[in-house]
């Protein structure tokens, strides 16, 4: 396969058992900037084997540009992906953050989504301390935290307890108000795997065709804790977590309450089924839908080092926990900061 790039369509090549080559048809192509004498890239090149769409991501552009001269006064941000992921240094977790410096993580969070802060030895204390900066934080009622600090939920992983988390999630969306943001601190990682992945759903959406946006921008999913959960629900707790913890209703396409930017909100590990579809259509959309966080443009990872604290924007990401360190231990504690209802 080969793209051209330049003023002219961009024209795609697919080469067939045989060694024929067959010329797909142009696609649609954008200029980067205001300048008309921009440079035009190819939105996407139509291809397509086995059903998976092939070809350039042109529409990340405009937003990689504007990541890409981030400007702060209280802390150093560094790029670290094409649309989501930055370093974040010159200010210590574990001491007293002003507001305006807190302001500015915050900005930074909304900008790249997920922000890496390295060589951060900090306690259990003072990582709820942080935390706490950004709003209330949540009780997990599956993944129990300490007795002196509840809101720290420990994933520790060894010989004897393998790694769960490897599939592509947004946190909690059984919620009928999941996390806002998560909070992630490495205490002990292995010599090598255990990397963490995040995709830019922001991203993912945008890179759909017109036609399956206008489809899905007015759905409705319902989303279940017992697909995760259930089977660690004492049979006799049962209605009693049912009652407390309903299946609810989430848009398909959110708002980002703060950025406004709409993104897929849709993950394979808590969303049952599309309402007012029959399960032959609304699973063959789900899958669609699952799969665009499984596009490595739209993706940015994590290698973990001890003393690493990880902050990422729930409402804007998914992630994935790489479950490729077995046997060797991963110790991470995460506290979670409350959100808002998706719309």
């Amino acid at each position: 396969m080969s793209e051209a790039y330049g003023p002219r369509p961009c024209v795609g090549f697919l080469r067939r058992r045989g060694g024929e080559s067959v010329q797909q048809p142009p696609t649609d192509v954008y200029r980067v900037g205001t300048d008309p004498s921009s440079t035009i890239l190819p939105r996407r090149v139509k291809i397509e084997r086995f059903g998976v769409e092939l070809g350039p991501l042109g529409h990340l552009a405009a937003e990689r540009q504007r990541l890409s001269a981030p400007e702060f006064e209280h802390i150093n941000v560094r790029p670290r992906g094409a649309t989501l992921g930055a370093e974040v240094t010159g200010l210590r977790l574990s001491g007293q953050l002003g507001s305006d410096v807190v302001a500015e993580v915050r900005r930074a969070l909304l900008d790249y989504k997920v922000l890496v802060f390295p060589n951060q030895a900090i306690t259990a204390d003072e990582h709820v301390g942080f935390a706490r900066c950004f709003g209330e934080l949540e009780i997990h009622p599956f993944l129990p935290g300490s007795a002196d600090n509840p809101e720290l939920v420990r994933f520790a992983k060894g010989a004897d307890t393998g790694g769960f988390e490897n599939g592509w999630h947004h946190d909690v969306t059984w919620r009928a108000c999941p996390s806002m943001g998560a909070i992630l601190r490495a205490i002990e990682v292995p010599p090598t795997g255990g990397d963490t992945l995040f995709a830019d759903m922001a991203a993912a959406y945008e890179g759909l065709d017109e036609e399956t946006r206008s489809v899905i921008d007015s759905l409705e999913a319902a989303h279940d804790y017992l697909l995760a959960f259930g089977n660690v629900v004492p049979d006799d707790k049962k209605a009693e977590m049912r009652e407390q913890y309903p299946v609810v209703h989430h848009p398909v396409v959110r708002t980002h309450p703060e950025t406004g930017r709409r993104s897929l909100f849709v993950n394979a590990y808590f969303t049952s089924h599309i309402i007012g579809m029959d399960d032959e259509n609304g699973n063959q959309l789900l899958r669609r839908l699952f799969a665009q966080a499984a596009i490595c443009e739209y993706q940015y990872r994590v290698s973990w080092e001890a003393d690493q604290v990880v902050f990422w924007d729930n409402r804007a990401v998914q992630h994935y926990a790489a479950s490729d360190y077995f046997p060797d231990i991963r110790v991470m504690e995460r506290a979670s900061i409350v959100g808002d209802r998706p719309s």
